[in-house]
């Protein structure tokens, strides 16, 4: 089965941590020896001179074509217009890759086309395989459908290329939900859980790991966020709780436009000393980082199913996170840790919830037995081969 993969979220050369996940699914995909993909990875560029701008830089500098474990990557660059186009990126995206994929299903056809998020991708990958005359899969993952979902335009090409998909899939029950609710054929949609890499992901003595993380103190619980450092992600909400934790230490592993606001409200908190600002933490390092917090803290405004939850429970690290996506479907037992409230004080009180259960790595970690990249593959490889007939 020949699969063409269009996702605008993924690993480059020069963009190396973008878009891991997709790129761990879509390597175990291929591992299987059953499913051949390919994959489109559009890269948006601004007009010149906007281009030149340090924002796109690794933008610029990702090649034409590159390739990962067992399969291709192009790299197709569109004209992307910043504020005010992202409704129109679909049609932009389509008049980049619909000669490159015609050229390659001429050459050796493809049985289906598969989108890796609901937008842009979702309608640029209908109008393709409209194109093409193949079948199509749609995944959701959370902002696609929470962000774009209330934007009218963005709105009607979702539901448009829905109507048309042949699989709809989502990362969470819940998620499931909300694209229904969206007008979505409820029918039409299947949950697809993430996977996970158990190698990668896995407990090691948190003392250890806590060891080997410089400047962080080693005493002391220590509480983790990681992700972008946007508004979404909450750690406004993580520090404040750090307040009424007197003992706890907060990393936040990640970079990005709030980091100059979250450091200042640190300091207006009298907590500067204790939250500590690690940037974006290179993908061999984050399984440490996991098995050294005492508590992952996310409480994100939103999320379809985030695979830091998954990555922190399988490193043996409870989790505090709010009732948003499928939260629900990940702490089915009170070792999995708690959903709080998006306040500082409900964080505060699940955080010395958890502490205070002690629970050991070992019985966390077994929450994150079910999850893993073969399973995730075995279930996509099922999907594919039922609607390519």
């Amino acid at each position: 089965m020949r699969v063409l993969t269009l996702s605008t979220l993924f690993p480059s050369p020069a963009r190396t941590a973008f878009g891991r996940f997709v790129a761990a699914q879509t390597a175990a995909l291929a591992a299987r020896g059953d499913v051949a993909v390919t994959v489109i990875n559009p890269v948006g560029l601004p007009p010149f001179p906007l281009s030149r701008g340090t924002a796109y830089r690794a933008a610029r500098k990702t090649p034409a074509r590159s390739s990962a474990d067992g399969f291709d990557v192009y790299h197709p660059r569109f004209t992307l217009l910043p504020l005010i186009g992202g409704d129109s990126n679909p049609a932009r995206i389509v008049r980049a890759v619909l000669p490159l994929a015609r050229r390659m299903h001429a050459a050796a056809p493809f049985d289906l086309i598969d989108a890796q998020f609901f937008f842009p991708d979702g309608p640029a990958s209908a109008a393709i395989a409209r194109a093409l005359g193949l079948p199509l899969a749609i995944k959701a993952r959370g902002s696609d459908i929470h962000y774009w979902g209330t934007r009218p335009n963005a709105a009607a090409q979702m539901l448009e290329a829905a109507a048309q998909a042949d699989q709809l899939l989502a990362v969470s029950a819940a998620l499931a939900g909300d694209m229904a609710a969206l007008g979505m054929p409820a029918d039409g949609i299947a949950v697809h859980y993430t996977g996970l890499d158990h190698a990668r992901f896995h407990p090691v003595p948190r003392a250890a790991a806590r060891a080997q993380l410089p400047g962080i103190p080693p005493h002391g619980p220590l509480l983790t966020v990681p992700g972008a450092l946007i508004a979404i992600k909450g750690q406004r909400l993580a520090i404040e709780a750090l307040g009424e934790l007197p003992d706890a230490a907060l990393a936040l592993a990640g970079a990005g436009s709030d980091e100059a606001e979250l450091r200042t409200l640190a300091a207006r908190l009298g907590l500067g000393d204790r939250v500590h600002f690690l940037g974006q933490v290179e993908h061999d390092a984050l399984p440490r980082l996991l098995a050294a917090s005492d508590v992952v803290v996310l409480p994100s405004q939103r999320e379809g199913l985030a695979n830091a939850w998954i990555e922190a429970l399988a490193c043996g690290t409870p989790l505090v996170i709010p009732d948003v996506g499928g939260a629900r479907e990940v702490i089915r037992t009170p070792s999995a840790g708690r959903i709080a409230a998006r306040n500082a004080a409900a964080i505060a009180a699940a955080v010395r919830e958890v502490l205070a259960a002690g629970y050991s790595q070992a019985e966390v970690a077994a929450n994150a037995a079910r999850f893993s990249w073969q399973t995730n593959a075995a279930q996509l490889a099922a999907h594919y081969a039922r609607i390519a007939g």
